[in-house]
């Protein structure tokens, strides 16, 4: 299979070719500006209390929900929010806004729906889990 081509990274003057949209130098900058930026886990509400919930969840749903629909069995990994909660409370703990996925269909979701690229999958994904059982329809308050 061949390689990508490569194209200059996008950091303004950089001259480096790569494959991706910064080189290795620019890449790394770019990441830790985001990390610097964003809350740490816990003030995003990612503390004990969800640890011991998201554990509990993935014990009753051990299938990634993705991975099933393509008719394999993958162990789920991650709890999801269908809804991006944004900071919401309420939809951050409404067990029916969760779904398990594995890491890869987490991050296939994260890129494609929470990324910006204007693929809103999410009311699609949560009538599939309606129907495969995997959560309950509830009263969701956004």
């Amino acid at each position: 299979m061949p390689s990508k081509l490569k194209k200059p990274c996008a950091k303004a003057g950089c001259p480096e070719l790569t494959a991706e949209r910064h080189c290795t130098a620019h890449a790394s900058k770019t990441h830790k500006r985001y990390d610097d930026l964003r809350e740490s886990a816990a003030k995003r509400g990612y503390d004990a209390r969800w640890r011991e919930r998201r554990v509990r969840f993935l014990q009753q749903h051990p299938i990634c929900l993705e991975c099933y629909m393509e008719e394999r069995l993958t162990p789920a990994t991650v709890v999801d929010h269908i809804i991006p909660h944004k900071g919401k409370k309420k939809l951050f703990w409404d067990e029916n806004n969760w779904q398990p996925l594995c890491k890869r269909h987490h991050d296939i979701k994260t890129v494609t729906e929470d990324g910006g690229f204007g693929r809103g999958m999410g009311v699609r994904r949560e009538k599939r889990a309606l129907d495969l059982g995997f959560v309950e329809k509830s009263n969701r308050v956004e």
